[in-house]
């Protein structure tokens, strides 16, 4: 019989608890983990730079223009416009055929998604034949390209587009802003005018180009096999597109697309450790895994492009992605984030090309054509950085040809050129 003082159950763990050094050594050990996955997580963001340039200027100082008699794109210059804009209109092609088309001829394509006024027309065709440019055609918009699809719940749209007025969201709450929005990322390309056409270069009202263009960059671009051209490379603004850049991060991903370092570019990587930093993903430009898209994108007022790109099988279903999705009006989604996330997603870097030797106004911002040291340069400082009021002290080489950088307008911060330029030079 077992004694009355036998303990029956042991409550008590007597093990002494781990020292106070151990318990920390421990929490350090996590801690150096964390900070290691972050470190390694960050440098898989890093973009290897190419051994040669892959994106050089077609062409670099002056030269006696090369006729276009031999040799012709088949191209047009666009201009999407309101009867309203015809003094902006005018400015902007007297730029473009002194700086280029005069001695090339290309055709005009004028887009309006109302009946164009005897005046517009009148004024115009006349400053484009005194020019020297080609023909000039005015065309309408076809109604089922311009307007509400029949999925968008109209009520809810108006009252997102209020709501973005309210927050003082630039353009917002303009329907026909958005319906231009939609029909720039998408029909543009398939209007009946310029079906004919493979090549366009859009211009816009009140634009200046400073540099003239002494050879055919629509004969450039195919030679060189580029699809996509630019001037201007800046930050888009973040409320515009909250949920843009998530919403085709997880197309991407679901139907496995891989990442080109021009998407890569696009990005800025997340911090926080793994799992933490998926708490991100619940923030504006995030994709699924918390990680931010930079808000670096092309200027769309000015694109000298391929519209067989745009008209491709990818680039459709691209686009239809977003269509179905309403963004274009429960958001301000606009044709030049959609067209610089299609280009990140869907062409290879080299196939993008920078007009580094034309200088470009669009106010109140203007690209300047100077070359970066070669210090700079190995730095990956690829567009100098200075201050457009120091452009007559500027020692940096000048590829254009005949510039003018105009000190009274701010020049483009070079952030999003050094980021997306170092996947090409």
């Amino acid at each position: 019989m077992a004694s009355d003082n036998a303990p029956i159950l042991q409550l008590q763990d007597d093990r002494p608890a781990p020292p106070v050094w151990r318990r920390r050594r421990v929490a350090l050990g996590v801690l150096i983990l964390c900070l290691i996955e972050s470190v390694v997580h960050v440098r898989s963001f890093r973009i290897q730079r190419p051994a040669t340039n892959l994106d050089p200027p077609f062409h670099v100082g002056c030269q006696t223009p090369i006729l276009n008699t031999t040799e012709r794109a088949n191209a047009a210059m666009v201009m999407l416009a309101r009867n309203t804009d015809v003094d902006g209109a005018i400015d902007s092609i007297r730029s473009v055929q002194n700086q280029f088309n005069q001695h090339f001829g290309y055709p005009w394509v004028f887009l309006n998604d109302k009946d164009w006024s005897p005046e517009f027309v009148s004024r115009v065709g006349k400053v484009v034949k005194e020019t020297g440019g080609g023909e000039a055609v005015f065309e309408k918009i076809p109604t089922y390209m311009w307007g509400y699809p029949p999925w968008i719940d109209q009520d809810r749209a108006r009252k997102e587009m209020e709501s973005m007025q309210n927050r003082r969201i630039a353009y917002a709450g303009k329907e026909s802003y958005h319906h231009m929005c939609r029909f720039n990322s998408g029909f543009f390309f398939d209007h009946p005018a310029l079906l004919k056409y493979k090549w366009y270069w859009r211009v816009e009202p009140d634009i200046e180009i400073t540099c003239a263009l002494t050879y055919d960059p629509f004969v450039e671009m195919e030679r060189n096999d580029k699809r996509y051209g630019y001037t201007v490379a800046l930050w888009e603004l973040g409320k515009t597109v909250p949920t843009l850049f998530h919403k085709l991060s997880d197309w991407k991903n679901k139907r496995k697309m891989p990442s080109t370092s021009l998407w890569t570019a696009m990005m800025a990587p997340a911090w926080l450790p793994w799992p933490f930093r998926k708490i991100l993903r619940l923030l504006r430009n995030r994709d699924g895994n918390g990680d931010m898209w930079n808000m670096c994108h092309f200027w769309s007022n000015f694109e000298i492009a391929d519209m067989t790109f745009f008209r491709s099988q990818e680039y459709r279903e691209f686009f239809q992605f977003l269509d179905e999705d309403g963004g274009f009006y429960y958001e301000r989604w606009g044709d030049a984030p959609v067209h610089s996330l299609a280009a990140g997603l869907l062409l290879r870097p080299d196939q993008v090309h920078h007009f580094s030797d034309l200088g470009y106004v669009h106010k109140p911002f203007q690209y300047c054509t100077f070359a970066p040291h070669e210090d700079a340069f190995k730095r990956g400082e690829l567009v100098p950085d200075f201050d457009a009021n120091d452009v007559r002290e500027a020692t940096e080489k000048e590829i254009g040809c005949n510039c003018f950088c105009d000190p009274n307008i701010d020049q483009v911060a070079p952030e999003c050129f050094n980021r997306i330029k170092s996947t090409v030079m």
